[in-house]
């Protein structure tokens, strides 16, 4: 019997890995103040290494969601881009958008996904009740865009769109030179993170897989 995914976010890139790995999750849109919740867990904790940050948005994403639905596993993913010990996530607006291409380019940096999966099935339904999470990171190596090129790439308005302000599966492909580690987690999910953290749950990845979809 094919086991329920919930995905915990809107982001369409994650939705289309899935998809062509053979998994159809269900969205489910976290309410999540994303700043609001580093904004606590610093005032707790203290400052945040970045993978921190991309599993604690995780973890809240898949938490508000799995509140709202049973019967399935729910997973919550976020991206954020590591720029010399910084956190930065989407672009507020065109101009930031600029000014990140503008330092990123010719340079590296570390884009980590956290991955928070939690196990909502009853117990008859061979639910666990368990909740496992993880951080992927990849190095990520930018081309030396010209001014024109960092200009005409952000009035796409992609850039607006994703973490890290670039894509590797979109528009943002040709400007990306190289990556260390694993592809799907640049996406937005890492598909090998996501197996692992499956098979901790008793979960195997062909449970997951639908029918009639792409194997």
């Amino acid at each position: 019997m094919t086991v329920h995914l919930v995905l915990a976010s809107a982001s369409p890139a994650r939705r289309r890995l899935l998809h062509a790995a053979g998994v159809e999750p269900s969205v489910v849109v976290s309410g999540v103040d994303e700043p609001a919740v580093v904004a606590a867990a610093e005032a707790s904790h203290g400052p945040l290494d970045p993978a921190d940050v991309a599993l604690l948005l995780a973890r809240a994403k898949a938490e508000d969601v799995a509140g709202q639905v049973s019967g399935s596993l729910v997973l919550g993913c976020d991206s954020v881009l590591e720029l010399d010990g910084e956190v930065h996530g989407k672009p507020l607006d065109a101009a930031e958008a600029v000014a990140r291409w503008q330092r990123m380019r010719g340079t590296s940096g570390v884009l980590h996904t956290g991955h928070w999966l939690l196990d909502t099935r009853a117990e008859q339904e061979g639910g666990t009740g368990g909740i496992v999470g993880a951080t992927a990171s990849t190095t990520v190596h930018f081309a030396q865009l010209s001014d024109e090129e960092v200009e005409e790439y952000v009035a796409t308005g992609e850039p607006l769109r994703v973490a890290g302000a670039f894509t590797i599966d979109g528009l943002g492909g040709p400007y990306v030179s190289g990556i260390e580690g694993d592809p799907s987690t640049v996406v937005g999910l890492s598909l090998p993170l996501l197996r692992e953290l499956l098979l901790e749950l008793g979960v195997a990845w062909h449970d997951v897989r639908a029918p009639g979809l792409p194997t």
